[in-house]
C-alpha cells in the first residue's frame, strides 16, 4: 500500500508482469485489495533504460532519435500520473530544453515509436501505448501554438482553461482529448473501443 515503495522497488528494476500462484500480476493483486495509487504508480512507469535506447544511434542512424539532453525532462512527462492536459503543458512550458519546436518534434516522434512498441509486442500493453500517444497529441499541438501564437505556450494553457459562456465548461480541453483518442492509430484495441463506447454517445 506504499506507492513510494512501489516506485522504488520499479526504479530498481522489479518486473511488473510477472505472475504469483494464481497468476495475477502486482497491479492486479493492488486493483483487487484496493490500493489504487499503488496500480497508478505500477500502470504508469517507464524504465529510464527504454527511453535511453532512443539516445543511441540505431542500425543506419547516424544520429540518435532523441538528444541525450532531452531524456531527462521527457522521462518526467512520461511518468507523471497526473494527465491533465494543463499539467502536461506546464511540465513542457517549465523545461526550456523543451519548450522549443525542434525539441518537441523529436520528442513527440520517439512517443509514436514506443506507443508502436507497446501495440506490437508480445505482451500488449493498451494503457502505456494509449499514454503515449496522449503526450504525443499534446505535443504537436503545444508545437503549434509554439508556432503560430504570439503568446505561444501560456495561449494554449488559456484556450484549455476558457469554459463556455453558459456553464464554464472547457469545450476547447473536451475536443482536444477526444480528438487524441480518435487519432490513436490501433483501431482494433480493446482500451479504444471501450472509450469510444463510453466518450461517443456523450454530447460536449
Amino acid at each position: 500500500g506504499n506507492k513510494e515503495i512501489t516506485w522504488m522497488m520499479l526504479e530498481a528494476g522489479a518486473e511488473t508482469d510477472v505472475v504469483n500462484s494464481v497468476g495475477r500480476t502486482a497491479a492486479q493483486m493492488a486493483a483487487f485489495v484496493g490500493q489504487h495509487d499503488c496500480v497508478t504508480v505500477i500502470n504508469n512507469f517507464f524504465p529510464r533504460e527504454r527511453l535511453d535506447y532512443y539516445t543511441k544511434p540505431q542500425g543506419l542512424d547516424k544520429e540518435p532519435k532523441l538528444p541525450v539532453k532531452l531524456a531527462g525532462p521527457l522521462h518526467k512527462i512520461i511518468t507523471t500520473t497526473n494527465m491533465h492536459p494543463v499539467k502536461i503543458v506546464l511540465l513542457v512550458k517549465e523545461n526550456p530544453l523543451l519548450a522549443e519546436v525542434e525539441a518537441l518534434q523529436k520528442c513527440y516522434r520517439v512517443l509514436d515509436l514506443i506507443c508502436e512498441k507497446c501495440m506490437k509486442q508480445k505482451d500488449m500493453n493498451e494503457v502505456l501505448a494509449m499514454k503515449m500517444h496522449y503526450i504525443s497529441c499534446i505535443f504537436q499541438k503545444c508545437i503549434t501554438f509554439l508556432k503560430e501564437r504570439e503568446d505561444k505556450l501560456d495561449g494554449f494553457i488559456k484556450s484549455l482553461l476558457k469554459g463556455r459562456d453558459k456553464d464554464g465548461f472547457p469545450v476547447y480541453q473536451e475536443k482536444l482529448i477526444r480528438e487524441s483518442i480518435r487519432k490513436f492509430p490501433y483501431c482494433e484495441a480493446t482500451l479504444l473501443q471501450q472509450l469510444v463506447r463510453s466518450i461517443a454517445p456523450v454530447e460536449i
